[in-house]
């Protein structure tokens, strides 16, 4: 960084000894002064020249003295003789010449913190993750700190960094990073609700805590469907005994998941046992009466065989060992133009794939947003290295080009990774 300061400021004096030097030297001319001066010369020299014709015999005495005088009458006429000394103009050269000198470095720092990339000068660390994107390597992670401090406004590396710490179970420092990457990228749910997982496990490792709660709201206001965020709020309500907002965000759970599969049986245990719990409450009944009214449990998307999509899903064989065999896969429908919020999904496992698939209403994540209800969606299907719908760099990802609801033989390869 000192090396390529040098050189700007020995730049800079080369271009300002070229501009600003030939204007210094550069002087006014004062017309008035060299016109006596040349007039001056010329009367001596017809002076001298009298002289020598007289000398020579050339002129009579009398023609001499009246060339003489015409001479001195020419003199008082010609040359301005003046009792004070000339003042030579200011030349305004030299004032231009010192305002260059000054102005020439200030605008090309000034442009270049403009325009220019400071950080680009930086040493360039070579970070080494594996895989899932994860560091394990102390010096490694050391490495991306001093980057960071260096260049702190890269979502990517902080989203590294808070990965990383997460793996390696250092959650107060996952927690940190992720403080980091909210702040960068405010508007996606999924980081915030990460944040509030590593948050509580640093802190006690419970969900009571006032800012998990904050940070759970902060993801959930993003995203009314976020699963990790619906997943640790129905926690976080089973926690504090309010058994009722337990069954409500798992509920909302249940409608994301495929019917009868693991994450469908673990959270409709957790709803089995948030009812007896509640029910175990003075007024319990009636509030699980509400529930099962439907007054705050999601309706059930009606079902339009008609529309339904099929296909299969496979994984390009260049890609095979960027996964392993219990990654997550997503398949999942959404609309070709409009609100990108899935509108059917369904959750595999890498070791499913090749894989035929279904989709249809009643995989819908909210009943207002069904396949049916759009006239061209796009299948996406994803292996998400997160676990999460989201798409995340380092996810792999095929998809198809816009179809018709009902679309039939879909052929989907996962050949892309997700930037």
């Amino acid at each position: 960084m000192t090396l390529f300061w040098i050189l700007c400021a020995a730049m800079l004096l080369v271009a300002i000894t070229f501009i600003a030097f030939p204007l210094w030297r550069k002087s006014a001319n004062n017309n008035d002064v060299l016109r006596d001066a040349a007039n001056l010369g010329i009367l001596r020299d017809q002076s001298s020249e009298l002289e020598i014709d007289l000398r020579n015999g050339l002129l009579t005495p009398e023609a001499y003295e009246q060339g003489k005088h015409e001479l001195q009458a020419r003199l008082v006429d010609e040359v301005k003789i003046s009792e004070q000394p000339v003042k030579l103009p200011r030349n305004p050269a030299k004032l231009l010449a010192i305002a260059l000198a000054a102005l020439l470095p200030l605008c090309s720092v000034l442009l270049y913190l403009a325009i220019g990339n400071p950080d680009a000068v930086l040493p360039q660390v070579s970070i080494v993750a594996d895989a899932d994107g994860i560091i394990r390597s102390e010096e490694a992670l050391q490495s991306l700190e001093k980057k960071l401090k260096r260049m702190p406004k890269n979502p990517d590396d902080w989203w590294t960094l808070a990965r990383s710490y997460t793996e390696l179970k250092r959650f107060a420092e996952a927690a940190k990073a992720y403080e980091q990457l909210v702040n960068l990228v405010p508007g996606e749910a999924q980081l915030w609700a990460n944040y509030a997982d590593v948050f509580a496990m640093a802190n006690g490792q419970t969900l009571q805590g006032q800012e998990v709660v904050k940070l759970l709201d902060k993801a959930l206001q993003l995203d009314p469907n976020n699963m990790t965020a619906l997943a640790l709020s129905g926690s976080a309500s089973m926690e504090r005994g309010d058994y009722a907002a337990a069954i409500s965000s798992w509920q909302k759970l249940i409608a994301q998941v495929p019917p009868g599969s693991q994450d469908a049986q673990m959270f409709n245990s957790g709803i089995q046992r948030a009812r007896e719990l509640l029910l175990a409450q003075p007024g319990g009944k009636e509030k699980l009466a509400q529930l099962s009214a439907g007054k705050n449990a999601p309706e059930t998307a009606a079902v339009n065989p008609a529309a339904a999509i099929t296909g299969v899903v496979s994984l390009s064989p260049a890609l095979a060992g960027k996964v392993s065999p219990t990654d997550i896969v997503f398949i999942l429908a959404r609309a070709a133009q409009g609100p990108k919020m899935p509108l059917a999904v369904l959750r595999k496992q890498v070791k499913d794939l090749p894989l035929k698939f279904t989709l249809d209403d009643s995989m819908a994540m909210q009943p207002q947003l069904k396949l049916s209800g759009f006239e061209q969606v796009v299948v996406v299907a994803r292996v998400s290295k997160s676990g999460t719908p989201m798409a995340q760099p380092g996810d792999l990802e095929g998809l198809t080009a816009a179809v018709k609801p009902g679309a039939k033989g879909l052929k989907i390869v996962i050949d892309a990774v997700v930037q």
